[in-house]
């Protein structure tokens, strides 16, 4: 159990105990961390894994290629792909963090990056938890270090009034850290990452000394193409990392086997009780969002107007996984179109004006033309009234 999860039970100390000693919690929790949820994977590539490894790197960058991108080891054991795209923006992204390069994840909303960091620290390091959520609040001492107070007030500054941060404890462990949406972090607080990323210290002048990084630290950030114009990077904070983009799918066959997968992984999670969704109903979701999306339809025969929404993956497995517990819960378990209508509004319609008026004349001009959606359109109709 990472050092950062807490275990609590019905039952006490011994259900506990016993939880700590199996490396699982003593109740189902609702998300693992991905070192829990693929710990037979992981394992089973370390055992298998002759290949060199960077400094306090649990597998080879060969193996963590294969725990991301999936494949089959000599002894016919499968790893399931977490990352379905092309295989070379992975592999520079491992080998980025085999450097002493920091890596940055730039891409549109819902396009994995998140999805990606974590499962290359799982792999890497095999924690995946020692996260800094960036938001407009994020203050310098998250990112760096903080004090206990109360012993502050009392002892004056030493080492056991310190607190440190996610970051500290990655250089002193010599693991992966992450830092989610950089760009929602205030400029100022952002750049007290450029002496950690170019002279791999942290320095504590209120203690007279430092934290010099373990073989094995590096930082990995996410940032999305949309929030640019929020906290825009400095220069010299961008020349620490190396930035590799992640794409959105780049075919609809592509989309829909990721959405099957997320979908599948997130029912069995969720224990809903319904049906695996139909293949063609998630390939609807996907035409629709891939169509607004790109101001194209499929065919290539008539221009769209965008709405202001992002439409990405993401936003396609949050409208079919919605529409997942609307069968179950209130359906006969079965994903219909009427389950979908609800999702599919609010993903596209956030402004109620433009984005309306764009979702009305999309169902008029092409959901109704279309053979075989009938039913599609009937049940949109109905929610928009």
């Amino acid at each position: 159990m990472s050092k950062r999860t807490a275990t609590t039970s019905r039952n006490g100390a011994s259900a506990q105990k016993a939880a700590a000693v199996e490396n699982k919690p003593a109740f189902s929790v609702l998300r693992e961390h991905a070192e829990q949820q693929f710990s037979h994977e992981l394992a089973e590539l370390t055992k298998h894994d002759t290949r060199q490894r960077p400094p306090n790197w649990k597998l080879s960058p060969w193996a963590v290629a294969v725990y991301l991108l999936g494949g089959k080891l000599d002894n016919g054991f499968e790893i399931s792909p977490k990352y379905i795209g092309a295989r070379r923006v992975i592999e520079i992204a491992i080998a980025t963090l085999a450097t002493d390069r920091a890596l940055l994840l730039l891409g549109v909303p819902g396009t994995a990056k998140t999805w990606v960091s974590e499962h290359l620290a799982a792999a890497i390091s095999g924690d995946s938890t020692l996260l800094i959520q960036g938001t407009a609040g994020t203050s310098e001492e998250q990112i760096r270090y903080g004090w206990n107070y109360a012993r502050l007030l009392a002892e004056g500054p030493s080492q056991a009034a310190l607190v440190p941060s996610p970051l500290m404890y990655a250089m002193s462990e010599g693991k992966i850290a992450r830092v989610e949406e950089m760009t929602r972090i205030p400029s100022d607080v952002q750049d007290s990452l450029i002496t950690i990323l170019s002279e791999k210290t942290l320095p504590i002048p209120e203690l007279n000394t430092e934290i010099q990084a373990v073989k094995g630290f590096n930082v990995i950030a996410t940032s999305n193409d949309r929030d640019r114009g929020v906290n825009e990077l400095s220069s010299a904070l961008k020349r620490r990392y190396n930035t590799v983009v992640l794409p959105l799918p780049a075919t609809p066959e592509e989309e829909v086997d990721i959405v099957q997968r997320r979908v599948s992984s997130l029912g069995q999670a969720l224990e809903l009780p319904a049906e695996a969704p139909a293949l063609r109903e998630i390939q609807r979701v996907v035409t629709v969002f891939r169509e607004l999306r790109s101001g194209v339809t499929q065919d290539g025969s008539a221009k769209l107007k965008s709405p202001s929404a992002t439409l990405s993956t993401a936003e396609v497995i949050s409208v079919v996984t919605h529409g997942l517990s609307l069968a179950a819960h209130f359906g006969d378990g079965t994903l219909r179109a009427h389950d979908l209508a609800a999702g599919i509004m609010g993903a596209i319609v956030k402004d109620p004006v433009q984005d309306k008026a764009i979702w009305q004349e999309y169902l008029e001009t092409v959901v109704k033309e279309r053979d075989g959606w009938s039913d599609l359109y009937r049940a949109c109709k109905e929610m928009m009234g």
